[in-house]
């Protein structure tokens, strides 16, 4: 089914979407498709998935990977690598997610603009949102931006750390998880 031309409404996109075998992301009215990852993407995004399913295990919160749709308004949908949800909504849809607590997006060259930038902003949006966590496998960078008091997002780096400190979910994962199968840095 081809892209239609002109701007889609988010109900126009999703039906449109819901039939392709690629995913898109929604950005007022446009369409972006979604390339593909390198390994190591890949390889983090599981991580930190896995450790994050490992820990609430038996609890009200559930971790999701790049394959769940993210509302975050009425003009953007996007498929962030990682994000949790605890709230009994997000729990009971099958199809598009809108209170995650923590959303993880693992960098690219290609990507890395826009996930620190117009991403971000978007997802500045979301009411229920505590953290948003930026690692870069290249370098081993972690930078999460957690929400202050004031409703502002405040960055705790903590590349070189042991543990990633997620405390909008109480976890701690250890960076040799979150970093597992990757080579070494040069």
């Amino acid at each position: 089914m081809a892209l239609p031309q002109s701007r889609l409404t988010l109900d126009a996109y999703l039906a449109w979407e819901d039939a392709q075998p690629e995913r898109h992301e929604f950005y007022r009215g446009e369409v972006f498709a979604m390339v593909g990852a390198r390994r190591v993407h890949g390889l983090v995004t599981l991580n930190v998935a896995a450790a994050l399913k490992s820990h609430f295990k038996g609890g009200p919160c559930v971790a999701f990977v790049e394959s769940m749709k993210l509302q975050v308004a009425d003009d953007a949908v996007f498929y962030p690598d990682v994000f949790v949800t605890c709230h009994p909504e997000d729990l009971r849809t099958d199809m598009v997610f809108r209170h995650p607590v923590l959303i993880v997006e693992v960098l690219s060259d290609s990507t890395q603009a826009y996930d620190r930038g117009l991403k971000f902003a978007a997802y500045r949006r979301l009411a229920d949102l505590r953290e948003y966590v930026l690692i870069d496998p290249d370098n081993r960078s972690v930078e999460v931006y957690r929400r202050n008091a004031q409703g502002l997002f405040e960055l705790h780096d903590q590349t070189g750390a042991a543990t990633l400190e997620l405390a909008s979910v109480q976890a701690s994962l250890p960076m040799a998880e979150v970093f597992e199968g990757l080579a070494a840095p040069d």
